[in-house]
């Protein structure tokens, strides 16, 4: 096993607890990590032409982690 972290952008961060959510409605608990797999084998799967087309949906972010806020 591998441990790492990532920066992503709260907006795709929700999605993941939204499909932990659809995951419970079909029955199937699912944990971030899990989905994080499924994502990535997907992603294998796919063609170049795919692979490349969900690529280019996915804006490439500043990484590091988010500044703390300053509180005044």
């Amino acid at each position: 096993m591998v441990r790492d972290s990532f920066t992503m952008p709260k907006v795709e961060y929700t999605v993941l607890d939204e499909l932990k959510q659809r995951a419970m409605a079909l029955s199937h608990a699912a944990k971030k990590s899990e989905l994080i797999r499924a994502g990535i084998k997907a992603l294998a799967q796919m063609s170049d032409a795919e692979f490349l087309t969900a690529m280019a949906a996915v804006p490439a972010i500043k990484t590091g982690r988010p500044l703390k806020a300053v509180i005044v």
